[in-house]
This record gives structure tokens, C-alpha cells and sequence, in this order.
């Protein structure tokens, strides 16, 4: 946290959805790195979701702070274990985050962010469109992106088809959505295999950690 932030200036994609390339410094993104790695070793693992019709998601996923699976959290792991700690440097980055898209912080009643979702991607996984649905708080989702790059396409409010915008997230790449885009679909249909930054620490795949305010006190 001591480094500087930096990189491009602010772009809203759409109202209330802001995209600042390159704004982790180089050296942040290497320690963000090594954390994912302490992050998906701990007791919660790296687990592929299995969805409710039965599909398997290509994503594999660790959570922090609660323990998130198709359609809900919960404080616990599947096998009762506690779930492993939100760390307060993610609350820190999420909090810098949406200063740097809004020029403002969540307000001082906003409830604090409590979970993050660490996803990684090798170069066949996906997401579909779909919306973060499963908070109870109304605060801006913060999305890190490090490794690979990906086509990242943000949607609207109705509907998992057009009209929506595909945007490339490069490693060290910050989207912020709130507001009026807080419900707003969106997916990952691809990345881009052999796009990270060399020096990062990993040689391939993606990772992004998605930092939310679950409201559940």
C-alpha cells in the first residue's frame, strides 16, 4: 500500500460503471500475486462451482470473509470450517477504488466491504453474463484484474443480451460498477492467453478479485 497508484484516467463505460487502466503499480500487482497464492492454499481451497442445473463453472474460485456458491453465502465452508478472513488490504484497495472512479469514498453509512471473490482463469474458463445479486448492501463492486488479459462485457439492468460493451482488463486494470449499473449483467466470454505482463509472478492464466459489501453484517 505504499507504492503509487497509477495509469490511465477514468473511462465510464456506462453510468456508473468506471474503468482505469494500469491504475496497480507493477510491484502492487506482484504482491496481489503472491497473496492469491497464500489466499488459495488456505482451508477454503480453489473450488469449481457446481451451478443448480448441473452444469460445472471453468472458473475456479476462493472465497474470503464468506463463503459465496450459487446463489448464496454463508459463514461457514461446506465442511463447517470457518471461512477464511477478509483481508483489510482488499477493504483498503476497494475503498481507493472507488475514490478513484466516483472522486469520492462510500459513504460513512455504507456498510464495509467483507468478502472477496478470487477467481482464476486458464485460457478455456469463462463467465456468463450474470448479475451480483446475492448482496444485501447497495455499494459499488470493486474488480482487480491481474495475469491474462480478458474481454470483460458489461451489460445492462434487463436482460443477459444486448445492448452491452466489451471492454479488454489488462493486469493491473481497476472496474468499478455502482449506482444505477450496480445490477448490470456481466461475463467474461474470453481471455487472452500469453498477454501477462512478464516479472509477475505467474506465467499464465488470470486472476481477478472481485471485492464486495455483503450487507450481512
Amino acid at each position: 500500500m505504499n507504492e503509487p497508484l497509477f495509469g490511465a484516467g477514468p473511462v465510464t463505460v456506462a453510468p456508473g460503471a468506471v474503468h482505469l487502466p494500469g491504475w496497480l503499480s507493477a510491484d502492487t500487482q506482484r504482491d496481489l500475486v503472491r497473496r492469491c497464492r497464500e489466499w488459495s492454499r488456505g482451508t477454503g481451497g480453489m473450488v469449481q462451482h457446481r451451478m443448480p442445473r448441473g452444469g460445472v463453472m471453468s472458473v475456479r474460485m476462493t472465497a474470503l470473509g464468506w463463503f459465496w456458491e450459487p446463489y448464496r453465502y454463508s459463514p461457514t465452508l461446506p465442511d463447517g470450517a470457518p471461512v477464511p478472513p477478509f483481508p483489510p488490504i482488499l477493504g483498503e484497495l476497494a475503498r481507493e477504488g472507488v475514490t478513484a472512479a466516483f472522486g469520492a469514498p462510500p459513504g460513512p453509512a455504507a456498510p464495509p466491504y467483507d468478502v472477496a471473490l478470487v477467481n482464476f482463469y486458464d485460457a478455456d474458463a469463462r463467465m456468463g453474463m450474470h448479475q451480483d445479486r446475492d448482496e444485501q448492501a447497495d455499494v459499488p463492486v470493486v474488480s482487480l484484474s491481474l495475469g491474462d488479459t480478458c474481454v470483460f462485457r458489461f451489460g445492462n439492468t434487463r436482460t443477459r443480451t444486448r445492448p452491452y460493451t466489451d471492454v479488454e482488463l489488462a493486469s493491473g486494470d481497476l472496474f468499478v460498477f455502482g449506482g444505477p449499473a450496480r445490477m448490470a449483467y456481466h461475463g467474461v466470454p474470453r481471455t487472452r492467453p500469453g498477454t501477462a505482463p512478464t516479472g509477475l509472478g505467474m506465467e499464465q492464466g488470470r486472476l481477478n478479485i472481485t471485492i464486495r459489501a455483503s450487507g450481512l453484517g
